[in-house]
Order: structure tokens, then C-alpha cells, then sequence
């Protein structure tokens, strides 16, 4: 678990392909002399599993499903990352609840000054726009955001100078591509409601309304 506040920028270093994966060499800006292997670390938003680790470069796997569902796929070395280390119980929750599980990529729309900060707009597909609501919390690149407005495709935040500073927000540019993470609580909802529908309905039809009528016959109304 994560909570999208970025602890600093590491740079691949090295990248070797092998079975349909990736291993990912990544040195960090800021000191992980505590960590250890087996710990779980969010790269651009991607909880991974390190796996070795010397002189302030880990190595990461990145499995084939990871490479196909997120930007990590595309990954050059001198590439710049965002990374947090697992949230330790009894740490204050700054951000959100952030699993490290990307649903999918997003691409910046536009990007403009807007007072003092910088205004992003993300187009992402409709199956991910639908977990996102006018002053939710999304994820990217595993960045904490909270979202201003949704619209037809696209959602837009704004990037505070600190931000811009201290995560790759800084010199992403119109056309980059960024992982997405949904809010997880969003999903529950939808999916426990979704089998209480079908439970009252008889039908396994994933589009069931949860109307005033259904509520009725449960009991709520």
C-alpha cells in the first residue's frame, strides 16, 4: 500500500528483457539504504518487488501483464521515475490510498500556467473515466492528485510548483503517456453493489440500474 506522495526521482540505469519480462536497474536520488530485499516499491506508480540492490541502485521485475498496462514497457535507460517506498502502519496518510495496481495508461491532453500552478488535462479511455469524479483522487505516475474536473474522455489536475519539483510532473510534455490508478474504493462500491443487483434482479447484466426500486424491494427505501 502507498499513499501517491513521491519520496523522489530514481534514473534507469539498466534494462534487460528476458522470457517477456523486464529486469529494471534503477539508482535512486535519495538514500534507500534501508531497504531490503522482497520490499515493495512504487516505480511511476507500479508496485514492484526489489530484488537486488548496491551502492543506491535496485533492480526490479516488471512480469508481462505490468509491461503491458503500464508506460514501463516503453521504459529507456536515462529515463527519469517516480518512486515511494511501501507505507509503514502508523505513518500519517498524506495522499490517498494507493495500491500500485495501474489500471491503465492516460495521455497528457494539454498542459498550461494556470495562477501558480500548471494546469495537466489526461485524455483516458471511458473504462477508467468512470472511476474518476469531480474532486476524487487519482493516481499518476503514482502521484497523489486530486481531480478538478472530468469531462468526455479526459480529466484535468493541477500541479502545484512543489510537485512539478519533486516528481517527473516537472518535464512531462503534450503526448507523454502516464500510468493510471483509479481510485480503489470506487471499484468496491461498483462490484459489491453490482452482485447485490444481480442478486434481487436474477441476471448477471454487469450494466443492472441500482434505482429507486431496487433499494425499495431490499429494504432500504
Amino acid at each position: 500500500m502507498f499513499t501517491g506522495i513521491i519520496e523522489g526521482l530514481g534514473t534507469v540505469k539498466s534494462l534487460t528483457r528476458a522470457a517477456g519480462g523486464l529486469r529494471m536497474g534503477i539508482e535512486a536520488d535519495f538514500s534507500v539504504d534501508k531497504i531490503k530485499i522482497g520490499d515493495s516499491i512504487a516505480v511511476s506508480g507500479a508496485c514492484l518487488t526489489l530484488v537486488h540492490f548496491q551502492d543506491n541502485i535496485f533492480e526490479v521485475d516488471v512480469a508481462p501483464e505490468t509491461l503491458v498496462k503500464t508506460t514501463l514497457g516503453q521504459a529507456k535507460r536515462g529515463d527519469k521515475v517516480n518512486l515511494e517506498r511501501a507505507l509503514r502502519l502508523g505513518d500519517r496518510l498524506d495522499g490517498h490510498m494507493v495500491t500500485g495496481h495501474v489500471d491503465g495508461v492516460g495521455v497528457v491532453k494539454a498542459r498550461r500556467p494556470l495562477a501558480n500552478a500548471m494546469l495537466f488535462v489526461f485524455s483516458v479511455p471511458e473504462a477508467l473515466l468512470r472511476y474518476i469524479v469531480q474532486k476524487g483522487s487519482v493516481a499518476v505516475d503514482g502521484i497523489s492528485l486530486t481531480v478538478n474536473a472530468c469531462k468526455r474522455g479526459a480529466f484535468d489536475v493541477s500541479i502545484i510548483p512543489h510537485t512539478a519539483k519533486m516528481t517527473t510532473m516537472g518535464f512531462k510534455k503534450v503526448g507523454d503517456s502516464v500510468n493510471i490508478e483509479t481510485d480503489i474504493i470506487g471499484k468496491y462500491v461498483e462490484r459489491f453493489t453490482q452482485h447485490f443487483a444481480n442478486q434481487y434482479t436474477g441476471t448477471e447484466n454487469k450494466a443492472s440500474p441500482i434505482d429507486e426500486t431496487l433499494l425499495t424491494k431490499a429494504g432500504f427505501m
